[in-house]
Order: C-alpha cells, then structure tokens, then sequence
C-alpha cells in the first residue's frame, strides 16, 4: 500500500468502530476488552490519543514519562478520557480522519486500531469486521516486524498461512487459520488460538503466554 492508501484504510477503520461504538448504551462502556486492565472506554481514549500524537508530541510524552512506555500510555489515554462515554466517543470520532503519526509506520497504526476494535468487539459480541486488505497488510507488517508487540519473535520458525487470504509468511511447523485471527495471535491475543490448527499452534501458545507473565 501506498502511504494514502494506508490513511484511507486507518480512517475507514476508525469510522467503522465509531459507528459500532455508537450501538453501545452507557453501562457497556465499563465492560472489560481483551487489553488487560482497560475496559472499552480506556481502549477508546487510547486510540484517540494515537490519533492525536504526532512525533514532537510522542518524544515529549515519552521523555516525560521517564521513557516508561505503560505510564506513557496511560497519561495519553487520560487526556482523551471523556467524563462520560459520549464525550469520550466524540473526542474519537473527532479524530477519526486525521492523519496525525509519530513515526511513517503506518501499517503499524492500521494495526493499533484492528486490533484495539477486535479487544473492544469480542468481549462485547459485537460484530465488528475490518476489511481483508488492511487486515492482510497488518499480517504482513507483524510477521516481520516487532513494533509495540514482539510479533515477528512469537511466529518465529513457524509457518502462517492464511485459509481466506493468499497471506502466508515463514517457514518451520504450520499454523493455519483466519488471517484476522493470525494478527490478533501475533499483537498476543490467545483467545484467538481456538480458531488456528496445525502443528505450530502449541509453540505459539507457550510463547504468548510466557510474554503475559
């Protein structure tokens, strides 16, 4: 993709889970998501945060937070935290077509908001797909890359190959499935394992729950 394409792509993304955020009463926005402490309102700030943060503004914050990058995130997050979870989804739907990055990584910021939607949706029940080609340039930027989740290290020596896409990256003992569900398995999501198979899938899972100790 193309660097236009990429923001083409972040911004339909962001405007789908607007719009699946928009179905949601109050009380859901306290529900958990699959991002460890974070219930949907904290993954929703944090993306709008993302959005926000362009270079200067992520050295400052960084620097200031004595390069911790949990406290990092967490004092972003509290910036775009609404008092009320319709200011914090306008303060997201605001934001939704910037084009606003700290670095020009920009299949790792289509990934951020692929996979915060998955964390939000699942728990949720809620039906929230992203469109195939994101999804498909997501896999290929995780499976040779780590950039905020070691996701080239967890699928090294294994093979991922894709049964609704032509994805396919690495080489050693297969793990097959969805690609959606082979980047949500590389960004360290194990709820996503039930829907891979092959002989790889038990290596993957000893690693990604040794990365959550």
């Amino acid at each position: 993709m193309e660097k236009r394409d990429f923001w083409a792509a972040i911004h339909a993304e962001r405007l789908r889970l607007v719009d699946t955020l928009s179905t949601l009463g109050p009380e859901r926005w306290r529900e958990p998501t699959l991002c460890g402490d974070w219930s949907v309102s904290h993954v929703v700030a944090h993306l709008t945060a993302a959005a926000n943060t362009g270079t200067a503004a992520w050295l400052l914050s960084i620097v200031l937070a004595g390069f911790n990058p949990a406290l990092h995130n967490e004092r972003r997050l509290k910036r775009y935290l609404g008092a009320t979870p319709t200011e914090t989804l306008a303060m997201f739907r605001s934001s939704a077509t910037k084009t606003v990055s700290p670095t020009k990584d920009y299949a790792a910021m289509l990934g951020e908001v692929i996979v915060h939607g998955q964390d939000i949706a699942r728990p949720a029940g809620l039906d929230l797909v992203p469109d195939p080609s994101g999804v498909h340039e997501v896999a290929r930027f995780f499976a040779t890359r780590d950039f905020a989740v070691n996701s080239k290290r967890l699928v090294k020596g294994l093979m991922l190959q894709a049964d609704d896409s032509s994805f396919e990256a690495g080489q050693g003992p297969l793990v097959q499935g969805k690609q959606l569900d082979l980047v949500m398995a590389m960004a360290g999501r194990p709820a996503y394992l039930a829907g891979l198979q092959g002989d790889g899938v038990a290596t993957l899972e000893r690693r990604l729950l040794q990365d959550r100790r």
